[in-house]
């Protein structure tokens, strides 16, 4: 049974939450259960019966990113001048609060591109279309337009999250935006 087809539980809500915590903090690329059971107050057994599997947890885990994620970017994105728009999906992205999300996020996407077929599979491809629905609303139905910033946003992130760097980083993405017309 996979984790999306486990039936809901208020325990296995609380438990795929405190996983979560502790994914932000951990990263999910070396987790075990044993430590991640210990540190939420659980054991593997019952992290096993409610996930199905350490994949169906690693699915669970990614899936509750992504919901994050594009809660807040949605957030972000809603006004109604498109470059204030780009302009403050960039603010949050470089927003220190949520490193260890961006974190998560580029480790799944990563993963997703050399392990297709594990539990990260498909990850990367739905995290485009996520981002590519969030711009749209913000910039229109063009997709090669959505494309184009996802790109420059999605690069800087990159930068960012390996420099540190947020000026270096703020600066190029408002000349790009600048060039791009947004």
């Amino acid at each position: 049974m996979t984790a999306d087809a486990q039936p809901p539980s208020p325990r296995r809500e609380e438990l795929l939450e405190l996983a979560y915590r502790y994914a932000l903090s951990h990263g999910l690329a070396g987790m075990s259960l044993r430590p991640l059971a210990e540190a939420i107050g659980s054991s593997p057994r019952v992290l096993l019966y409610l996930f199905g599997s350490k994949d169906g947890l690693v699915q669970a885990l990614l899936a509750r990113s992504r919901r994050e994620e594009v809660a807040l970017l949605a957030e972000a994105g809603s006004t109604d001048r498109p470059a204030d728009a780009v302009r403050r999906l960039w603010d949050w992205l470089a927003d220190p609060a949520h490193r260890d999300l961006l974190r998560l996020w580029t480790e799944g996407y990563a993963r997703s591109l050399v392990e297709p077929d594990g539990p990260w599979g498909g990850f990367a491809a739905r995290s485009v279309e996520d981002w590519l629905d969030v711009l749209r609303t913000v910039l229109g139905p063009d997709r090669s337009a959505a494309t184009a910033v996802l790109a420059v946003l999605r690069g800087a992130l990159l930068d960012l999250l390996a420099s540190g760097d947020v000026d270096r980083t703020t600066a190029a993405v408002h000349r790009q935006l600048a060039l791009l017309g947004s």
